[in-house]
């Protein structure tokens, strides 16, 4: 006698039903988006060597942009 396997339906879920995220799901990627926008616009006082100075104009010019 073999036992009977249980299958689940195939009906389409309605939106925003079990879809719930854990916190860490919200957070994690939030907190490594705001790192890496601080190490952007706060540069301190690290100069880069032989970089593209164009580079460095563009990066200045969006940290004014966005300090508007």
């Amino acid at each position: 006698m073999s036992a009977r396997t249980h299958t689940r339906s195939r009906t389409p879920v309605a939106a925003g039903i079990g879809t719930r995220l854990p916190w860490w799901a919200v957070a994690l990627p939030l907190i490594a988006f705001v790192a890496l926008l601080l190490l952007i616009a706060g540069p301190g006082e690290a100069h880069a060597t032989g970089a593209d100075p164009a580079l460095g104009r563009l990066l200045q010019q969006l940290q004014e942009l966005l300090s508007r």
